[in-house]
């Protein structure tokens, strides 16, 4: 087993603030790096110094330094394509205010979606405004066959699905075969990539052209709230009727009957005023990435590291509920599942309840409890957070 390397020395804010804790849940509320302090602080201060005046630094260097970040991390042959909102909410929103209104927009996505597009979708599918097709999650071993399969059966207006799944860690597949399933050129596909960026090796750069791929700063991009972002296949919805005045920055002219133009460029998707330090923050973390030579194999690797240590001290520990029958996550191949562990028992709630009680933070969704590894972890706290467990056995 490979030894994974130690960044908490980045970190110490955060660990700091709350000595006792072990965050064993990266992949809900990832730890921020020590560079974020100052990036906060220098937000509060181009606000005091600019007033309105503010918004041209955040245009002019925020922005682009940011958009630049992400793609190249996702290999993104265009920086300009990428939208930023405050939540990913935003950007679903957008997506379905740019399909037909003649007929019931049809949808299709996956049984495992995060609350934000399954809460939204399944609320216009009972009210009779979209019709819904879900695949169902599991087996997760069949997933990506039968998510291809659905995808290449066509009639869909917008293909919404996780890079990786949120209560699983299991991923939908290989992309570039799903997006490549898509058999009308004038289908929406959507991937939401926040378990997903950051996590594991993205390489957008075949079906950047395509697809919309949706993330943000709250998970393992380290960068907290309020700093999410979509990158905007060029001809994909060039009107988005849910649009704000941020959008009309660098509009073109609007077309003939119509009084509301838009860029061309990822900026036709923006909303309208939102708080613009999670971007300041976003940015001091991939300058810091940059600089520490940091990317998402390398996160994946140490998440892995820590995941195989963890496991093998659960081992010995022995505790019903948390053996590897339980886990559903698909560790066989590394490739093939995020940076989290997630087990099935029916004790998950308690679970979540008793680790909390010895300071060790997870959370848990239904019948699953989760696990998270990341960058503000060590080798010696997965061995500080089993010490601990060792108290769940009496």
């Amino acid at each position: 087993m490979a030894g994974a390397g130690d960044w908490t020395q980045h970190f110490l804010r955060f660990r700091g603030a709350a000595r006792e804790r072990i965050n064993l849940a990266a992949h809900s509320h990832h730890d921020w790096p020590d560079v974020t302090f100052a990036a906060q602080g220098m937000a509060w201060l181009d606000a005091a110094q600019r007033a309105g005046d503010k918004w041209d630094v955040v245009f002019g260097e925020i922005i682009p330094a940011v958009q630049a970040g992400i793609a190249r991390h996702l290999a993104l042959p265009d920086p300009a394509t990428i939208a930023f909102a405050p939540n990913t909410h935003e950007f679903l929103r957008r997506l379905l205010s740019c399909l037909p209104t003649a007929r019931l927009p049809r949808i299709l996505t996956t049984g495992a979606e995060f609350h934000t597009a399954r809460r939204q979708l399944s609320r216009l599918a009972e009210a009779g405004l979209i019709t819904l097709e879900e695949v169902a999650a599991e087996p997760l071993s069949s997933l990506p066959e039968r998510l291809r399969a659905a995808i290449a059966a066509g009639g869909h207006d917008l293909i919404y699905l996780s890079q990786v799944l949120f209560n699983s860690g299991a991923t939908s597949g290989d992309l570039a075969a799903l997006v490549g399933a898509v058999p009308s050129p004038e289908t929406f596909i959507a991937i939401d990539g926040y378990h997903g960026y950051l996590a594991l090796p993205t390489d957008l750069s075949t079906i950047a052209e395509r697809a919309f791929y949706i993330a943000g700063g709250y998970k393992y991009a380290m960068a907290g709230e309020g700093s999410c972002f979509m990158h905007c296949p060029p001809g994909f919805g060039p009107r988005p009727r849910d649009t704000g005045w941020f959008a009309a920055f660098g509009a073109l002219a609007a077309p003939a009957g119509s009084s509301v133009g838009y860029p061309t460029d990822g900026g036709r998707f923006l909303g309208a005023t939102f708080d613009p330090s999670g971007l300041y923050r976003m940015r001091a973390v991939l300058d810091w990435m940059q600089a520490e030579a940091l990317d998402a194999a390398r996160i994946h690797a140490h998440a892995i590291a820590l995941m195989q240590r963890f496991l093998a001290g659960l081992d010995a520990l022995d505790l019903p509920g948390l053996s590897h029958d339980a886990i559903i996550t698909p560790l066989h191949d590394p490739a093939g599942h995020g940076n989290f562990l997630a087990f099935r028992t029916p004790a998950a709630a308690a679970f979540e309840a008793a680790l909390a009680k010895l300071d060790i933070a997870t959370d848990h969704r239904g019948d699953v409890l989760r696990f998270g590894f990341g960058l503000a972890l060590s080798e010696s706290d997965i061995d500080a957070a089993l010490e601990r467990m060792k108290a769940l056995r009496s």
